[in-house]
């Protein structure tokens, strides 16, 4: 195709400006005041970025930010956090979807802009793969990532490539979303990620690295491209765009400030990234007053996630009526949100939703978001089953037990994770507890005594399997445990799998996952203390197991 698309270098700029430069050339590209354009970006200061539909609150650890004068923007692009040291390039395209040289499908598109980037780097000696859905890699570890939005008839299709990381900086400037990677099955960032300097020995120049992939670019497209620079139209709406790009507004968004006594929240984690839900209901009412749906996922067009809280609002909380409603805001928008459904939204809002049913297990409302439901038969109760029967009458019929779970001729397993214990403790690896007073364990051993359950110290993940599958083979109807929301998260899918019904609650305080020791507790070596909610426990406790027995079978109905 003989074609020639301007490259665009606009070297290194701020946060501000360069997502600022991003809606400039988008909309000026929708509009026909932009040729078709390969833009090369580096960023300085060095800048943290949270994708479109993100929290910067739940995703940058802002004071570290702050302190090391790193920049905090938004993307107009989806997809999870990201931060860029001096070094990465920044590559884009900015062209009409009705290109022909443009692929219809989004995975087609992605696999070709992917395929472009790939051709260039191997010109560098670097063994790069495409790896669907959107990542590049080097031997298994990621070196670019990549994601896009639209803007009526055009589109921007960006990624960066690693040139000579810092990890070091970038995990203590984001809030590594560790649930996201055991579906990678890696151990650990560092594992996961490699950069030009690693592979390489040495770091190439910025003028070899954008010469590389110009060459790749032009041989998958089959376009040449020459150097060009913003033009009249393009300068004076970037001029335009700056305060809105530089407004805490935009920065940290207005869609975050949910009144937390109210709050009902869930986390899903599936193909297509993790979906954060945030809703605000009139209980007496039931009806949605406000809903927040943050997570690390593309959506095409980047607005109908906005649109979708929109419809949502003083909507009948009902789980029919926010599968119907979610469905026509998609189909009316032709959403495209590669990796997740309608479905998976509906069940991230519904599972939020039925959060306010577990003060039924004695949390007090503003609790309810440190408890989770796992095993595949308690996961039902978050969706239509809790419309007309409550959760105390539904675990009665799951667990079919004929006494109260604390009559229960098998003591009922109480899992603790060995983190809570002290760190100099001489059972900190060991099942036991000395009763010394000293930390949580011991009060939750009492706890044991006197609700006839049987305390299980958890070292680490395959432990924590292997105790659940012989317990559902040996005939434990229910198990109650303590873990961070994070671990629930990354294992929920294993909990379905294993299928022995469980409580879990929420930890009091700073976890492996916060503290980005998930390595170390995963091989049980964790050397920091974790804090228990023993008064919930308690209250928690003393209500499930009462569960059980004719006498309940009636208690409760809504």
């Amino acid at each position: 195709m003989n074609e020639t698309w301007r490259l665009l270098d606009t070297g290194h700029r701020t946060g501000l400006e360069n997502m600022a430069l991003d809606e400039t050339l988008l909309i000026a590209r929708s509009r026909g005041l932009s040729p078709n354009t390969l833009r090369f970006l580096q960023f300085r200061p060095h800048c943290a970025l949270v994708g479109f539909h993100q929290s910067v609150n739940q995703e940058i650890r802002e004071e570290y930010c702050q302190a090391q004068g790193i920049d905090i923007n938004r993307r107009i692009t989806g997809g999870g956090g990201l931060y860029w040291d001096e070094s990465a390039i920044g590559w884009e395209i900015f062209a009409p979807k009705d290109h022909p040289a443009v692929p219809p499908t989004l995975d087609e598109l992605y696999a070709k802009m992917c395929e472009s980037v790939v051709c260039g780097l191997r010109k560098l000696g670097v063994n790069a793969a495409y790896r669907p859905r959107n990542d590049i890699e080097v031997d298994g570890r990621k070196i670019s990532g990549t994601g896009g939005t639209e803007f009526d008839n055009a589109f921007l299709y960006q990624g960066s490539v690693l040139v000579d990381f810092d990890v070091e900086t970038m995990l203590r400037a984001l809030r590594i979303p560790i649930e996201k990677l055991k579906n990678k099955e890696i151990q650990s960032v560092k594992e996961r990620v490699t950069c030009l300097n690693w592979v390489l020995g040495f770091t190439p120049s910025a003028d070899a690295i954008k010469a590389a992939l110009v060459q790749g670019f032009s041989e998958v497209f089959g376009f040449s491209f020459r150097t060009g620079t913003l033009n009249t139209a393009e300068q004076e709406l970037f001029g335009e765009l700056l305060p809105k790009f530089k407004s805490p507004e935009w920065i940290f968004g207005v869609r975050n400030k949910q009144d937390r006594r109210r709050e009902l929240r869930s986390l899903l984690k599936a193909e297509g990234g993790i979906i954060r839900t945030s809703l605000v209901v009139d209980i007496i009412s039931r009806r949605i007053k406000s809903a927040l749906i943050t997570g690390d996922f593309f959506a095409y067009p980047g607005r109908v996630i906005l649109d979708l809280e929109a419809r949502l609002k003083d909507l009948p909380a009902y789980p029919k009526i926010i599968r119907e409603t979610i469905e026509e805001c998609f189909t009316a928008a032709n959403a495209r949100i590669p990796g997740l459904t309608a479905d998976h939204f509906a069940q991230a809002i519904i599972e939020a939703l039925n959060k306010s049913k577990l003060t039924e297990l004695g949390a007090y409302p503003e609790e309810v978001n440190t408890l989770f439901l796992v095993g595949n038969k308690l996961h039902q109760l978050t969706d239509e089953s809790l419309t007309n029967h409550s959760v105390r009458e539904t675990f009665n019929r799951i667990i079919s037990s004929e006494k109260p779970l604390k009559e229960h001729p098998k003591r009922l397993p109480f899992l603790l994770p060995y983190c809570a214990k002290l760190p100099e403790c001489e059972f900190r690896y060991t099942e036991g507890c000395g009763r010394c007073g000293r930390c949580d364990i011991g009060k939750a051993y009492e706890l044991a005594d006197a609700f006839n359950l049987e305390p299980i110290s958890i070292q680490n993940y395959e432990m924590l399997e292997d105790i659940l599958k012989n317990l559902k083979e040996q005939g434990f109807p229910a198990f109650i445990g303590t873990c961070c929301e994070a671990f629930m998260a990354k294992y929920r899918d294993d909990f379905e799998r294993i299928g022995l019904q469980g409580i879990l609650i929420d930890v009091d305080s700073s976890t492996c996952y916060d503290l980005g020791k998930e390595d170390a507790a995963h091989q049980g070596i964790f050397e920091n203390q974790t804090k228990l909610k023993i008064d919930l426990l308690q209250r928690v406790i003393e209500k499930v197991t009462a569960i059980g027995g004719e006498e309940n079978e009636t208690q409760g109905k809504l």
